[in-house]
């Protein structure tokens, strides 16, 4: 496996929270207090802000980018078509989806209209970071060893920085704030991808990209890749 990567420092300093949460405070309190975020505009047009789910202290976590439609309406994370795709690659590296905590870098979601559909719009780099304390708050208390970095906007949230590529990094895991990162395709990527072989290939990705994260659970946190 090739050697760990090297993450430049932040660009800038982050917004400051609309809501803090005490450190003393649950994640259940964080939860409860973004439901109360108007840091960006997106939670204007959005029916609801979809935090995190998992189990308490989680292992894993993987980091999407934002709900899409099926979860803005529902108020959690990764139930629509990117869900499923996403529980199929789990099965398949032999973890339970009730094992990890899954959650997106941006809470609310992003769209414009078309017709009676809303579509996907990408967060802007200023919506990600109105969204970081989130994510923060998250990491902070789950505390997992390995995270999942499900597409581009997950691994600039969890890096702060657009010096590191998607591309640059799968199959690379990065040792970062205590933890490492495992980067793999956001399920919605492997999904669009026009032709069958990519789409194979994608998920293939997401498939050993899962596999990796099982096999750093039990690796010393000192010790490089080999």
């Amino acid at each position: 496996m090739p050697g760990t990567q090297h993450v430049p420092r932040a660009r800038a300093p982050r917004p400051e929270p609309p809501r803090v949460v005490p450190e003393t405070g649950s994640l259940d309190e964080v939860r409860d207090a973004s439901h109360h975020c108007q840091a960006c505009p997106l939670w204007a047009h959005a029916t609801q802000t979809v935090f995190g789910e998992g189990p308490a202290s989680a292992r894993i976590m993987l980091v999407g980018e934002q709900p899409g439609d099926q979860e803005d309406l529902q108020g959690h994370p990764f139930v629509g078509p990117a869900g499923r795709l996403l529980d199929r690659a789990l099965g398949d590296a032999g973890i339970e989806r009730g094992q990890v905590y899954v959650t997106n870098a941006v809470k609310h979601f992003k769209w414009e209209p078309r017709g009676k559909r809303r579509l996907h719009k990408t967060p802007a780099q200023r919506e990600i970071e109105a969204c970081s304390y989130w994510l923060e708050q998250e990491l902070a208390r789950e505390k997992p060893s390995v995270v999942v970095a499900m597409g581009t906007t997950a691994l600039k949230a969890l890096l702060d920085t657009s010096h590191v590529t998607l591309k640059d990094t799968l199959g690379r895991p990065i040792r970062h704030g205590g933890r490492w990162i495992v980067t793999i395709y956001h399920p919605s990527y492997a999904l669009r991808v026009p032709d069958e072989a990519a789409r194979h290939e994608a998920f293939k990705v997401m498939v050993d990209g899962m596999k990796l994260a099982r096999e750093l659970l039990n690796r010393p946190p000192e010790e490089p890749p080999a």
